[in-house]
């Protein structure tokens, strides 16, 4: 079970009524991008509390926003900070057991995963990009070339968080697995899901199906060389039968 990690990015059904609250921005260009710094932490913190049913230690709110171990990316509008992103890079070796299984063990041997620990919107400007926007830095910063060893970023998100999982769908990441009694929030246990998407050439493990179909489009992508080599052996087995014959002819006439 795990206490610290969560993705909000729209309301629940108790917060309908706020989406006529919200503020559209003018551009999403008027938001600015930074990393978190210690002066943060009062703000950053009041945001979480009031974003997310877990409650965070304030030792979670100090490494978040001094330490290099984490990408947190905070959204800027108006000098407020109105949304960020927390992740990290994790060797794969280094991954919780139930997690293993987003890479097959001979991918995951030499590489790195990234971990969205969170990623949330203040309520007044969602439905504006701003999740999208935080998302994209992350991906470009996991997609530049000194980082082609992680081959994955996955999450944890509540099974009844529909707004989340629906932005992370169409954003690409697919459900992995179920996680029955993951969160543990305000002393009730509560399920998650893993979603995952995959980056730098990795996929997930393969199954039989898997296999059968690569080598499928191995014959198929291979059917214009098997033709030159069938005919090449034809050629050759040709001119071996002319070479014996006319030599068995010469013999004879001899």
């Amino acid at each position: 079970m795990r206490l610290y990690h969560h993705n909000y990015l729209g309301p629940t059904k108790t917060e309908d009524q706020l989406k006529a609250k919200s503020v559209p921005l003018c551009s999403v260009n008027d938001v600015q991008l930074r990393f978190l710094c210690p002066d943060d932490l009062e703000e950053v913190r009041t945001l979480c509390q009031d974003w997310f049913p877990i409650d965070y230690p304030l030792s979670w709110y100090e490494d978040i926003t001094s330490s290099t171990r984490f990408f947190a990316l905070a959204a800027v509008y108006n000098l407020t900070i109105i949304g960020l992103i927390v992740a990290e890079i994790k060797p794969f070796s280094k991954l919780n057991k139930e997690d293993r299984g987003i890479l097959s063990e001979s991918m995951g041997r030499d590489a790195d995963v990234g971990y969205i620990l969170s990623l949330g919107v203040h309520r007044k400007y969602r439905q504006n990009g701003i999740g999208s926007l935080l998302l994209d830095s992350l991906i470009n910063h996991l997609t530049t070339a000194e980082r082609h060893k992680v081959k994955a970023i996955f999450l944890h998100v509540l099974t009844t968080n529909q707004t989340a999982i629906l932005f992370y769908e169409r954003r690409g990441f697919v459900l992995h697995s179920f996680l029955p009694y993951y969160y543990s929030i305000r002393g009730k246990c509560k399920d998650g899901f893993t979603y995952v998407s995959y980056l730098n050439g990795g996929h997930s493990p393969w199954t039989l199906y898997d296999h059968l179909k690569y080598w499928c489009s191995v014959v198929v992508t291979a059917g214009g060389l098997c033709s030159w080599l069938s005919g090449r052996i034809r050629s050759a087995f040709r001119w071996v039968c002319y070479r014996t014959i006319s030599r068995f002819t010469f013999t004879q006439d001899n």
